[in-house]
């Protein structure tokens, strides 16, 4: 049964989060945005902490069917519902920053899913450095697709032992500085998703270049890659999951392997979202307790406490379909559905909070350098990346309606 009411354990580590998030993170907001980037201090404090990306990561659940359950009266995993309450409490501080904290990042879930022992191994072991920042990365969006992840277009030619891959990949967080991206390529395009692949391309593979670094309007502390791929080789020892992965195991590995990622991955940034939206609503609330006598009969102060309470109700609906998405994949049941409908709803949530914000704010919200400014800036990407709004609405609506849509 979910429970709307955290554990013990889970009290202690949204606190913490949260101080973290506040004494640490919220100092930086401005002048990363500003500097585009963090401070080279800040990276290795959180090396020498033992903080990395991939512990907000949690495992299992996902999908369309339910990938098991737990046995007997073995405790149920909590790490995708600590994931997503550590993500909001981050992103309460600062998206962009949480964007910069090392580790496997948007990359892990996918080595998790498909990746061999020994690719795990390989891939991870690189964050037990703690003499310097490392990052993984997701390289799946190319110039000619988003959302459309059918629409593959980086090739991945079969050459003896190796892979060689042409392609460019646009959008890539910390792809530039990232150890290794988690690439996708078809081997053979009339095959559609069937042919689709992933691998793991480190750094400094002959033929991998890293092309501009995005100047963008939001999430601007946040590296974000143009990645060039040109007569790539790659071993066949890092296609993930190995070839009979694809041939034996699973067919279309590589997409359902995309798409699991995306079940995984989707209510992590749903609770960012979460997290920007619950910041601007709480700057706001400190804004008309310091500018108006809010209990006063006035009909336009009666009409800002009602656009506070509806605030304070869309985002606590918003968290709620968050940690339902993250339960199910905790207790290992199917998660896409409703993983799907907390990022959709989250995004607008944060779009419709900022935004409020900035009109009742007038001009101190919309002055640089100010927190609500930037984070209407920031709250844009979150309707676009790991799939957009409509795209989400597409996933909810063929598993509301499978019949009429006769989706399996």
């Amino acid at each position: 049964m979910f429970e709307f009411e955290l554990s013990e354990g889970m009290k202690n580590i949204k606190n913490m989060v949260h101080w973290f998030a506040k004494t640490e993170i919220r100092s930086l907001s401005i002048e990363a945005d500003r500097k585009h980037g963090v401070p080279e201090e800040f990276l290795m404090k959180i090396v020498k902490m033992g903080i990395t990306g991939g512990e907000l990561l949690g495992g299992g659940g996902g999908g369309d069917k339910p990938v098991g359950k737990p046995e007997g009266k073995k405790k149920e995993s909590e790490m995708n519902r600590i994931a997503v309450i550590a993500m909001e409490e981050l992103a309460w501080g600062d998206p962009a920053v949480l964007l910069n904290i090392p580790g496997p990042g948007l990359g892990g879930p996918p080595v998790m899913i498909m990746g061999t022992p020994e690719q795990k191994k390989i891939a991870f072991d690189v964050f037990k450095d703690t003499e310097k920042p490392h990052w993984g990365a997701y390289a799946l969006t190319e110039p000619g697709f988003g959302s459309d992840v059918a629409a593959l277009t980086t090739t991945a030619v079969k050459d003896g032992d190796y892979y060689i891959i042409n392609g460019t990949k646009i959008f890539i967080t910390n792809g530039a500085r990232a150890d290794w991206n988690v690439v996708f390529a078809t081997v053979d395009k009339s095959l559609g998703r069937a042919g689709h692949r992933a691998f793991l391309v480190f750094k400094g593979t002959p033929g991998f270049k890293v092309g501009k670094i995005e100047d963008k309007m939001g999430l601007r502390a946040a590296e974000t890659a143009e990645l060039i791929f040109e007569d790539c080789r790659v071993h066949k020892d890092f296609l993930l999951g190995g070839e009979e992965y694809y041939e034996r195991k699973v067919k279309g590995g590589g997409f359902k392997g995309a798409m699991k990622t995306f079940d995984q991955t989707r209510p992590l940034v749903a609770a960012m979202a979460v997290g920007i939206a619950r910041a601007a609503y709480e700057r706001l609330a400190e804004w008309v307790s310091e500018n108006y006598m809010i209990d006063r009969p006035i009909p336009r102060y009666q009409r800002i406490k009602e656009l506070l309470v509806d605030m304070d109700r869309r985002i606590r609906t918003a968290r709620f379909l968050v940690w339902h998405a993250a339960w199910q994949g905790d207790v290992g049941k199917a998660n896409t559905k409703h993983a799907s409908m907390s990022k959709a709803f989250a995004a607008n949530v944060a779009q419709y909070v900022t935004s409020m914000a900035l009109d009742i704010m007038g001009r101190d919200g919309l002055e640089r350098d100010n927190l609500i400014e930037k984070l209407y800036r920031d709250q844009k990407v979150f309707d676009i990346f790991e799939g957009t709004g409509e795209v989400q609405r597409i996933v909810v609506y063929r598993r509301l309606f499978k019949k009429l849509y006769h989706y399996a």
